[in-house]
């Protein structure tokens, strides 16, 4: 494993799940990671993991969906640290209310904003400092429902993953021209607090089958490990056993 020893992270959604388990990840590796997330407690429960295991990070604390507050983060981040290697892209959230039947322009702006148009403020606000670089490698957290249409995660997150892996496609063809490298994950099920949101209770012996968030802090590390000359566009990423293909091949025949 290549070291990141003088790099920089800023991992979205670090507070718990996957962001948390990227950032432990990459802070192993020697990176300072800037832990950004509403939760203030989460946040400093993460970074105290970081400093036990004798890792150096610190805190913003924000709102991914506030423009305005992203690009106060990105400024510190300037001003503190003077780069911006590697970018985690992760926070993202869904609801209950999740069918055509339920949406409201409350519920429909929570899901959009809060899974698309979040990651191109984050993204926009990052991408100064890497073009000035002329390097530095951003990660998005997307989801299966990024590549397949289900009912189960309903038509906004579906709606707004398809659109984050279009956008990390399209990074990667106008900045590759800036050593820039965009890679969207798509994972299925991981057992990850946003199961709170789910309308169906899973039960833990479901969860303990699924991709576990350290899974994915692995594979995140992997990514931002790559030679510059290396660009994993996207990964596709689920379970052993997958529920999704459990519920297709156990379904009556016609």
């Amino acid at each position: 494993m290549t070291s990141l020893r003088g790099k920089v992270a800023w991992v979205t959604g670090a507070g718990s799940g996957i962001g948390e388990a990227a950032a432990l990840a990459l802070a192993g590796a020697g990176a300072t990671i800037v832990l950004t997330g509403r939760r203030k407690q989460a946040l400093e429960a993460v970074a105290r993991k970081i400093e036990t295991a004798k890792g150096h990070s610190h805190i913003e604390i924000g709102d991914a969906t506030d423009s305005k507050r992203v690009n106060a983060i990105a400024a510190a981040i300037r001003e503190t640290s003077g780069r911006l290697d590697i970018l985690v892209n992760n926070a993202g959230t869904n609801l209950r209310e999740r069918h055509w039947v339920e949406p409201t322009p409350e519920r429909i702006d929570t899901i959009l904003e809060g899974n698309l148009a979040s990651a191109f403020y984050v993204a926009a606000a990052a991408l100064p400092m890497m073009r000035a670089q002329q390097d530095g490698i951003i990660i998005h957290t997307a989801s299966w429902a990024g590549r397949f249409v289900s009912v189960l995660t309903g038509p906004g997150y579906t709606a707004a993953k398809h659109g984050l892996v279009a956008a990390s496609h399209s990074l990667n063809m106008e900045e590759c021209k800036n050593g820039i490298r965009s890679c969207v994950i798509c994972p299925g099920e991981v057992a990850t607090p946003i199961f709170e949101q789910r309308p169906v209770p899973v039960s833990a012996e479901e969860r303990a089958r699924m991709l576990q968030p350290e899974d994915l802090g692995d594979l995140i590390l992997f990514v931002a490990t790559r030679p510059k000359r290396v660009c994993v566009n996207e990964v596709l990423i689920g379970p052993t056993w997958n529920r999704s293909y459990i519920r297709q091949t156990e379904a009556p025949g016609p």
